[in-house]
C-alpha cells in the first residue's frame, strides 16, 4: 500500500526481491535535505575519522555506503584517495553531480563512483580496486543496520562483513557503526542527539519496535523533516546542495499542528533498521576478523573498554563506532 511516508529501508543493500526505496528520486531528495552536505558534518566527526585513518596509515579508502557522497567529499578534501559505492543510483546522482562540478580539482577528477552491493563479492565489479585491496573500508552513518536479517540467524549480515573483509588489504581497517539499539530497545526511544549531522531540519521523531515471537526484529523511526525555504540557509553554500536546493522541490505538507512549527513545510520520512545490540555486533565482527585481531569500540567518539559480557550498555550514548583490523 502506498502512503505519504518515504520508506528507505534498503540504503546500500539492494538484493534480489528487495526494491530500491529511492527509485523515484523523491525519497533521495528528502534524505539529502535531512543529512545536509559536507558542511553539516560536525567538527568532532571530521577530526575523529581523520585521526583514526591516519593512525593506521590509510590512504586508499572505500566509502561503502556513500549515499549522496557527503563523507566521500570530506575524505577527498582531507587528501585521501576515495572510491565510493551505493546501491541506489538516485542517491549516487548527487555524488556524480558534485564530482562533475569539481572535476577540475585533481582529487575529484580521480574519484571513482559506482553502484555496489554489500552481498556481492567483489562489492562492485566496476571499481578499479587498488592492488592488494583498500587501506580502509567505511560503512558509517548507521547504514549497515538498513540490511535486514533475511535468514533470522544473521548469516546475511555476516556475509556482508565477509565481503568488507575481503575488500581490505592485510592490515587494513573496517570502520562501521550503528545506533545505540540497546538503549532504544530498553527505553522505547531513540537518543535525540546526532553526532554526525549539525543540521536543524528534524521537527519530530517517533520510535516503533517490531517484535516477532517476542524478539525485536526491526526498529522504525518516523521523522518529520522541515523542507521549507527558511531552513535551507546551511545548504545554499554547500557543494552538494548549491543548485539542487534552487532547482528541485518535493511535495510538502504545511504544518498546522501545535508543535510550534507554525507554517513549517514538513515531509514524513521513515527509516527502518535491524536492531544490532553492541555486544552481539562485536561478536559478529570477530566471527569474521578473528578474536585476537586489534579492534575497539567508541561511544560517540569516546573509547569504550567496559563492554564485557557482564557490563551494562550506557543509555546516554547515541552511536557506537567499531573499528577492527584485518590481520597483516
Amino acid at each position: 500500500m502506498n502512503d505519504s511516508v518515504f520508506r528507505t529501508r534498503t540504503k546500500g543493500a539492494v538484493v534480489a526481491g528487495l526494491p530500491d526505496q529511492y527509485e523515484n528520486g523523491k525519497a533521495a531528495r528528502v534524505w539529502n535535505q535531512y543529512i545536509g552536505g559536507s558542511a553539516s558534518r560536525t567538527g568532532v566527526y571530521k577530526e575523529w575519522i581523520n585521526q583514526t585513518l591516519k593512525k593506521y596509515g590509510a590512504q586508499n579508502v572505500l566509502d561503502a555506503a556513500c549515499g549522496t557522497g557527503v563523507d566521500s567529499v570530506l575524505l577527498l578534501e582531507l587528501g585521501y584517495q576515495v572510491w565510493s559505492i551505493d546501491a541506489s543510483d538516485k542517491m549516487l546522482k548527487y555524488a556524480l553531480k558534485t564530482r562533475w562540478e569539481r572535476r577540475k580539482e585533481p582529487a575529484f577528477d580521480g574519484w571513482e563512483i559506482e553502484e555496489g552491493n554489500w552481498l556481492s563479492n567483489p562489492l562492485s565489479s566496476d571499481l578499479n580496486v587498488p592492488e592488494g585491496g583498500f587501506d580502509a573500508v567505511l560503512c558509517l552513518g548507521n547504514s549497515f543496520a538498513h540490511l535486514p536479517d533475511f535468514t533470522k540467524d544473521q548469516s546475511t549480515h555476516r556475509r556482508a562483513i565477509v565481503n568488507f573483509y575481503d575488500a581490505l588489504k592485510p592490515g587494513g581497517i573496517l570502520l562501521i557503526d550503528h545506533r545505540n539499539y540497546d538503549a532504544i530497545l530498553d527505553t522505547g526511544k531513540a537518543p535525540s542527539k546526532n553526532i554526525y549531522y549539525s543540521g536543524n531540519r528534524v521537527r519530530g521523531l517517533t520510535t516503533s519496535v517490531l517484535r516477532v515471537d517476542g524478539e525485536p526484529s526491526m526498529i522504525t523511526l518516523d521523522y518529520s523533516i522541515d523542507v521549507s525555504e527558511a531552513c535551507q540557509g546551511d545548504e545554499e553554500n554547500d557543494g552538494i546542495h548549491q543548485s539542487s536546493a534552487k532547482k528541485r522541490r518535493v511535495s510538502r505538507v504545511r504544518s498546522t499542528d501545535s508543535s510550534g512549527d507554525g507554517g513549517a513545510e514538513l515531509e514524513k520520512f521513515r527509516l527502518s533498521y535491524y536492531p544490532h545490540r553492541v555486544k552481539q555486533f562485536v561478536q559478529l565482527l570477530t566471527s569474521v576478523f578473528g578474536e585476537q585481531t586489534p579492534r575497539g569500540v567508541s561511544g560517540d567518539y569516546q573509547a569504550m573498554s567496559n563492554l564485557d559480557a557482564g557490563s551494562e550498555v550506557p543509555n546516554d550514548v547515541a552511536y557506537f563506532i567499531h573499528w577492527i583490523q584485518k590481520s597483516k
